[in-house]
């Protein structure tokens, strides 16, 4: 049922699609980037138009996996020469003009007469200068410019701008003969994931600092000069006060309570009220300390990138199999406050600082052991080469294992993925008769066999998660499918037209709610009248059932079938069915990508990826929307040209060249102003519509990258329109390995 709505949605859509092949393929670079909106990059600006304006840029929000550790934090060095300019201006130094008071506008230049204007308004004294400043201090940067900054860098020769793409593809292909191509080499026997591995462990964060003398924590009204672990936390508090966490009762709670047991006997007698903390100078502190990062000068930001390289150089890789593989979240979280997603009853508490002491580090036994920070021992130094991960530790909210993994585009979690969506093909060998039995398990007279047969119903239908039990109280009220209780359906006879429709309302992964009606097979609505029958709603739903007792009969009826591999299946089959759909080899290349993200949308909706709309979006959609208002005055102003420089080619007669000439760059230019118009039509409708879908989480993890890759090929669209570079590292076996007939 899950993929007919997927499917719905596409088909219905499909419709737009058609309407939008007018947009045209050199467009794509000089429109604003609609090709870079399917990667997690902003787009780029929109070009000069005709009437020799230019727009601002438009910022496209980032998509990311929800649950990546960051890595090091790269600053780029801000290029001063560049940012000093604006597109479309060039800067002249005008003769003798004037010194003036500092100035940072950087409008257009002005013409002569301009410029004689402004003597004259020099001359008459004040009032010209209140009437045109902006003029006036335009020239004043023009002349400062000239005597102080540093002189421009000479444009490049159309010989050097080809000798650094050159330059560009040959790095391009000594990084693609020097990739480590495992995916060519025999896999080793079941269970061994290497031979060999050395690293350096983990990056611990730095020891906190305690405040400076003038910066102090009130109580009360009072000053009150707190003991170093409660400042700590005190400070992690402070830093998240512009935050609406800090205003939530649950947030608020669980951190006074955590925070207490960090203090010492007095300061736990004296501060007793979370209301009369006054954290305003720690706070005004560490905006100081964000705003002197963001304006820090050239030179320093270079020096911070450099110092994060040597952590990068250093913590950064490891040898896997004597290759050098790059590691994934090398850098042990720092401690600070639980924040969760959604209303996750955790949010607050104190998430405390990890020491050696607490990490297990894993190598092979003839490599170099990681030497621990000073002073500091590992938990168990360990040689296991069936597991994948380097170093794990155990977190204090939830209890649970962290783990220190390789990078996403590293040999072991490209052979991973692999296996996961070749099992995921295997299923779709036998689905069909999975289906027939869970059907017949609907009238089964054991009431535990009915259970099951409408939980895969749901799982096959829907791509529900299978569901976890948990202790009571140990973490969010979150479930699954196989723990749903009767209070999270409601089971209508009727509803909207549809007939037997179940109303779903729950929690789901993430605390990411999940709500949803949908119509079901007549078998299924009645099985759910029984389940229901004599239960509280705080009642199981399958009360006969859980994840494990799934899982085994899964696995009995294929090897290695799991609940999750239902949802990759269901997630891949629906992308290839929806581009099948939605595509043509006939429709050029922007709508080729149009349809490609719809087709990963549907994926995006039946796995329930949601995200909270990106607080930049109005801003960043009324700017989209005033660059596509100018274009249309842009359009019909060409028109108007058009139809004059038509009535003139008619009157003066065909024998006239340059009329003719003129009449057609004119229809080019009526042809242009159209393209772009569409296309940042079709870049609003498609911002909008991923409003609130994550469409990176579903791109990343459940669908079959081949598909993707065989669909480029087929319709001739570049693999890098699609998935960015990390991505295309991190399924550079499914790039390499796929051919045009590809079928998952």
């Amino acid at each position: 049922m899950g993929e007919k709505d997927a499917k719905g949605e596409g088909s219905a859509k499909h419709s737009e699609a058609v309407k939008l092949r007018r947009l045209s393929d050199h467009e794509r670079t000089a429109g604003g980037g609609d090709g870079n909106k399917h990667s997690a990059k902003s787009t780029k600006p929109t070009e000069k138009s005709d009437n020799r304006k230019s727009h601002k840029k438009v910022k496209t929000p980032k998509m990311e996996p929800a649950d990546n550790h960051s890595e090091s934090v790269k600053q780029e060095p801000v290029d001063d020469d560049f940012a000093g300019k604006k597109k479309g201006v060039k800067r002249k130094r005008i003769k003798d003009e004037p010194m003036e008071g500092p100035s940072l506008s950087t409008s257009a230049p002005t013409s002569k007469k301009k410029n004689k204007q402004h003597g004259q308004e020099e001359e008459s004294g004040g009032e010209a200068q209140k009437k045109k400043p902006k003029k006036k201090t335009e020239k004043t940067v023009k002349k400062e410019e000239g005597e102080h900054s540093a002189p421009k860098k000479p444009k490049k020769t159309k010989e050097e701008i080809e000798e650094a793409r050159q330059l560009k593809i040959k790095k391009k292909e000594e990084e693609e003969q020097n990739r480590w191509r495992w995916w060519e080499e025999e896999k080793y026997e079941d269970g061994v994931k290497w031979k060999f591995l050395e690293h350096n462990g983990p990056y611990f964060p730095p020891e906190y600092q305690p405040l400076p003398d003038n910066v102090n924590f009130y109580y009360g009204g009072k000053k009150v000069k707190l003991s170093v672990t409660a400042e700590e936390v005190a400070l992690f508090f402070a830093q998240m006060l512009d935050h609406e966490y800090t205003t939530k009762k649950v947030f608020r709670e669980n951190f006074f309570k955590d925070w207490r047991k960090e203090m010492t006997h007095e300061e736990r007698s004296l501060i007793q009220n979370l209301d009369k903390c006054d954290f305003g100078e720690i706070h005004a502190m560490h905006k100081a300390k964000v705003e002197a990062r963001k304006n820090m000068t050239k030179e320093e930001k270079l020096a911070l990138k450099e110092a994060n390289q040597k952590i990068v150089d250093e913590y950064g890789y490891c040898l896997l199999d004597h290759h050098k593989e790059r590691i994934g979240n090398f850098k042990i979280e720092p401690p600070g406050l639980f924040r969760g997603r959604g209303e996750h009853p955790k949010q607050g508490m104190l998430k405390k600082r990890i020491q050696p002491e607490d990490v297990i580090i894993n190598c092979s036994k003839e490599a170099r052991v990681p030497v621990p920070p000073a002073g500091h021992h590992w938990k168990e130094i360990r040689h296991d080469n069936t597991v994948t991960w380097l170093a794990s530790w155990t977190e204090n909210i939830q209890g649970s294992i962290k783990y220190i993994m390789l990078n996403a585009n590293s040999k072991l979690k490209g052979e991973k993925d692999w296996e996961k969506y070749e099992v995921a093909r295997k299923l779709k060998l036998c689905v069909d008769d999975i289906r027939n039995q869970y059907h017949q398990d609907l009238k089964s007279k054991q009431m535990g066999t009915r259970q099951r047969a409408v939980a895969l119903y749901f799982i096959d239908k829907l791509a529900l998660r299978a569901g976890n039990e948990k202790e009571e109280g140990e973490t969010a009220d979150t479930v699954g499918c196989c723990s749903l209780r009767v209070e999270h359906i409601t089971l209508h006879e009727e509803l909207e037209g549809s007939k037997y429709v179940v109303e779903f309302d729950f929690l789901g992964k993430d605390s990411i709610r999940y709500y949803n009606k949908v119509p079901v097979i007549k078998k299924v609505f009645k099985n759910l009248n029984l389940f229901m029958e004599n239960k509280q709603p705080g009642d199981d739903l399958f009360d006969r059932l859980n994840t494990n007792m799934l899982n085994k009969h899964l696995s009995s009826l294929m090897a290695g079938l799991t609940a999750k591999v239902f949802r990759t299946y269901n997630a891949s089959i629906t992308l290839q069915q929806q581009l099948k759909e939605l595509t043509n080899k006939s429709d050029n290349e922007a709508e080729r990508l149009l349809a490609y993200n719809r087709a990963n949308r549907a994926v995006a909706i039946l796995c329930n990826h949601q995200r909270a709309p990106p607080k930049t979006f109005d801003q960043s959609m009324a700017n989209l929307q005033a660059k596509i208002e100018a274009r249309r005055e842009q359009l019909e102003l060409a028109k108007t040209e058009l139809k004059q420089a038509k009535k003139e080619a008619k009157t003066k007669g065909s024998s006239d060249s340059k009329l003719q000439t003129l009449v057609e760059r004119k229809k080019a230019a009526v042809k242009r102003c159209e393209d772009q118009l569409l296309k940042m039509e079709v870049q609003a409708t498609d911002r909008e519509e991923n409003k609130q879908i994550a469409l990176g989480t579903s791109k990343l993890n459940y669908l079959d990258p081949r598909i993707s890759v065989a669909w480029c090929k087929n319709m001739e669209v570049q693999v890098d329109k699609i998935y960015n570079k990390s991505q295309r590292d991190k399924f550079a076996w499914a790039i390499d390995m796929t051919e045009a007939d590809f079928v998952f």
